[in-house]
């Protein structure tokens, strides 16, 4: 058994209130959650309306396998208008 934890860093800078940041935050982790069917949620900065920190968690047989679904959440999150990805790290245990 392979577990990836993944840790993305969202700039707003469209987002003028906490608001609008969390509608598309909403936006982008429920997209995430859809289409991967893994663990997402915001886990740092939740008082900040431009910057907002997600958590992500994969598990999985094979760790290729979570390295291609990673790549695909990163390309997800970073191709958003809305939020630009500023940070990436991934943890496998």
């Amino acid at each position: 058994m392979a577990v990836a934890v993944g840790t993305f860093e969202l700039h707003f800078p469209m987002a003028h209130s906490l608001k609008e940041k969390r509608q598309v935050l909403r936006c982008v982790m429920d997209r995430v959650k859809a289409k991967f069917n893994v663990s997402i949620a915001e886990v740092e900065h939740h008082d900040l309306w431009q910057r907002g920190t997600v958590g992500v968690a994969i598990v999985g047989n094979d760790r290729t396998l979570l390295d291609q679904i990673g790549q695909r959440i990163e390309e997800i999150l970073s191709g958003h208008e809305e939020a630009h990805l500023t940070e990436c790290q991934w943890e496998y245990l």
